[in-house]
Parts: structure tokens; sequence; C-alpha cells
């Protein structure tokens, strides 16, 4: 006779971690004036991002109704666009021209991921909730209230902040999972609460945020890079909405769907290792987040762009010179960007760190044009390619990991034929980064500025750009009739 085990059928309490993040969204107030003001440039330069994403074609057909010629009246607002769309759809649109060019905010440590993502479905749900209210849509029950800017700037702290202490110590990309698992379970609580959702409902939104199939990393990596690494976010954050639709119709979650022996997310997709968290949630991420000011690139290689802009007028006419290129670097930088052979598409130029050192180097400046075919083209950006060597300095690794310094250090140092050579430019944070703050923010809303002009008139962009310099009026905007200062008659 052989002896059979049979699984316990009792039900756990639900898990520790799903419990601590509803808690959070619950219960924990945010009093941090340096998240909230950090929170109002996050937004102005998120929606920036957003406006110059709709230059470009690739982007463009990825928006609107799932099924062409369908409508939902008094739908959520699509910025930059016409749309009205379903809250899940206008989600996927929001993030989805948010995060298209790889510009918006990030946020490095064991794991990264960009936090701002998130702002897909918190706005969208808060237009949502907005026009329910207002009965510009059908709805059974109308909410109590209008959400406002100041609950959308309070959403994207704590989105911020569940996605980025998630990353502390936890690294899913080694296991070859996407950062936007933690999207996508951010959005899911900060929506869940935003829709009147219980402690109780957030946890179980939460649980299936964790057992749903996950993106695997290989879209972000040679030699597979592509374009859905640009609207990855935008679908994390719609499946969130989703998930929190379905949560509030009354469907039922599952208490240890990260524990469950042999079943759960963390024996399957972890590799046994529990989820760790090592710091409560408060504002720290907001606090602490990385901006990209001046240039549409992965952030591990912004200061190597800002080293070869240093290097450009030294190097701009002794091109056909060069005899190597030396650049110095983080392992996650090696890791994650260092690639040789062709570049696909933009998405795969914008992920090479060699290609982003050679375009400053050659035109003294790094835009999002500059990944497109038509300059890809120029021979002298292989040229160059072809001549870098990359090499890891472990100390940049060691302090990039140092929670006091979080530090993305790169050098660039170029050799001509001739036997002289430059010298070594070594930058060790780039401008959008905490300890860069002074210098940053001017840049950064020169740069929603500029932005707003690529898609808005001149009046309508002038009215925005001086309700989100003003905190006060910004805060006490009712969300839809911020989302209404976006719409444009195409």
């Amino acid at each position: 006779m052989s002896a059979h085990s049979t699984d316990s059928n009792v039900r756990p309490d639900p898990d520790a971690e799903l419990v601590a993040i509803a808690d959070y969204v619950m219960s924990t107030p945010i009093t941090s004036e340096e998240a909230f003001e950090t929170a109002r440039y996050c937004l102005m330069d998120s929606l920036g991002c957003a406006m110059l994403a709709l230059q470009y074609p690739a982007c463009a057909r990825h928006l609107g109704p799932t099924v062409p010629g369908t409508t939902v009246p008094g739908g959520v607002r699509v910025p930059g666009t016409n749309y009205q769309l379903d809250p899940i759809k206008a989600a996927f649109d929001i993030g989805c021209t948010i995060r298209w060019l790889d510009y918006n905010d990030t946020w490095l440590a064991a794991e990264w991921g960009h936090p701002s993502d998130n702002l897909g479905a918190i706005l969208a749900v808060a237009d949502y909730l907005c026009r329910l209210a207002a009965g510009v849509s059908p709805a059974c029950q109308r909410p109590a209230a209008r959400p406002t800017m100041r609950d959308v700037l309070t959403a994207m702290i704590q989105a911020h902040e569940i996605q980025g202490i998630l990353t502390l110590e936890n690294s899913f990309n080694r296991v070859g999972l996407d950062h936007v698992i933690l999207v996508k379970v951010a959005s899911t609580a900060v929506a869940t609460k935003m829709l009147g959702g219980t402690k109780a409902q957030i946890i179980d939104a939460l649980s299936h945020a964790f057992i749903d199939g996950q993106s695997l990393r290989t879209y972000r990596h040679a030699p597979n890079a592509g374009q859905r690494k640009s609207w990855a976010a935008g679908d994390a954050t719609s499946r969130a909405v989703r998930l929190a639709l379905m949560t509030l119709n009354g469907e039922p979650g599952l208490p240890s769907a990260l524990t469950a022996p042999k079943w759960g997310f963390c024996d399957v997709l972890f590799k046994g290792n529990p989820l760790k968290r090592p710091r409560a949630y408060g504002s720290y991420v907001m606090e602490n987040v990385l901006f990209k000011i001046a240039f549409p690139a992965e952030f591990h290689a912004q200061t190597a762009a800002e080293c070869a802009i240093q290097l450009h007028p030294l190097v701009k006419d002794r091109l056909d010179q060069v005899e190597r290129i030396v650049l110095t670097t983080q392992e996650s930088a090696i890791r994650i960007i260092s690639k040789t052979g062709p570049l696909h598409n933009p998405a795969d130029r914008d992920h090479s760190l060699q290609y982003i050192t050679a375009i400053p180097l050659i035109f003294g400046n790094l835009t999002a044009d500059h990944y497109e075919d038509k300059i890809s083209r120029d021979p002298r950006i292989d040229a160059l390619r072809n001549k870098m060597q990359v090499v890891e300095d472990p100390r940049y690794t060691r302090e990039y990991l140092e929670a006091d310094k979080r530090s993305i250090a790169n050098a660039v140092q170029i050799f001509f034929q001739d036997g002289t050579s430059t010298a070594k430019v070594e930058v060790e944070y780039p401008l959008g980064h905490r300890r860069r703050r002074a210098e940053g923010i001017p840049l950064l809303v020169k740069k929603f500025e500029e932005n707003l002009a690529t898609r808005l008139p001149s009046a309508q962009a002038q009215a925005i750009l001086e309700l989100c310099q003003d905190r006060t009026k910004l805060e006490a905007l009712p969300a839809d009739q911020f989302m209404a200062m976006w719409t444009t008659a195409v």
C-alpha cells in the first residue's frame, strides 16, 4: 500500500504583504509636503511626456476605442486627444502615451521601473468617478463626491510608494519578469481604493494582480527589444482597473496568492523566495524619485549622455580619428543595455548604452527623434559604437546600490589614433536625481512647457502651465475639470 498526502482546503488568513498594502492605502495619512510638491512636478512631467509621444504614429495607432467606431457616452478623456473611452481602455491609452518615449520618471534599486506609469490608472479612475458623480456617465450608483487633484496626487504618492518599496530588495528581472508587474499591483491597490473599495476588497483585488500571468522581460533585451516595452505599462494599468472593477462587482480573492505552497506566486514565479519589504510604506519613493529631465533614454545611461555632451566640442571635428572609446559604468547598465550588433527599432536604440552615448558625441544633443530610422542610418553612429569598450567600475556598482547614494555613474574617455586622448569625463548623479533637484526642477518645468507646445494651442498650453504652477488651485480642482483642459479637437 502506498500513502498519499492530501491538501488541506482550509483557507488561511490573507498574505501579510497583501494586508500591508491594503492597510497603507486605507489608513496611512500622507503628510509630507515634499512628497506632494514632488508629485505635482511628476504629474506635469508625465503628461508632458504624453504630449510629446503623440507626435509619433507608432504610439498614436494604439489609442482610441478597442473596437473602432464604438463610443462611450460621458467616457474618460485621454489627454491630448478627443477620445472618450471606458476607464479600462483609457487607462491603457494614458499609460501608453506617458511611457512611450522612456522619458517619464524612474526608480532604481534591486528592481527598477517607472512609478509614474501608474498615472494611467489613477487619472482614468478619477475622471470616471467625476463623470459618474456629475451624472454625465450612466451608472446605478453615484459616488458621494468628485475626486479632486489633491486626491490624484495622494494616489500618485501611494502608487509610487508601493511600486518603489517592493523593488528595494526584490529583483523580479532576475527571474525573468518585467517590472510592470509592480505597476499592475500598485495601480490595482489605489484604483480599488479610489473606486470605494474596502480593505478586504483591496486585498482581494491585489491577490488577482499577483496571480495574473506576468509579462516576461524579453521585450526589453537583446535580441527581442521592441516597442512592446513602450505599451507594457499601459497594459498593466488597464488590467489593474479591470481587476479593481471586477472585485467591486463581487469577485472574491485568493488569500494565499503569494505564499500557497507549490501553486502560489512565490513558489511558481519567484523561485520560492518570499517578497521582502525592508521599510514601512510612507512617502519615501516620491520624495526620492528620479526624473528624466535631459534625455529620453534608459536611466542607466543618462549620465553617459551627459558625459558625451561635455565631450562633443572636443570630438565633433575628429570623429574619423577616434581609435577607441572607453565607457565605464555600473553592472546593471552592462547587464541591461550594453549591446552590440544591429539595432532594429527606436525601442531597441533607446535601450542601448552605446547608441545613447554615440548620439551626443556626434550631434551634441539627444532627443526622441534621434532614435528614428532617418537618424539611425547615419554611418557615424555604428562606427563609434564599434569602437566602444564597456567596463565596470566596482565602485559605481556598489554606490548604485547604497541607499544613501543611489548614484547612477558613468564615465567616458576618447582615445585618438595619434595617441592623444580626452580627459576621462565622469558624472555620478544624473540631472534628475534628488541631489540635483535645485538644478533640475527649473529645467523640468521648461521641458513641460516645451512638450505642451508640441500638441496644444498656445492659449490652452498656457492655461495648463499656470494651473500646474499653482499647487493650491491645482489641488482644489475636481479631476474632471483638469482632464477637460487637456482635450483637443482631434
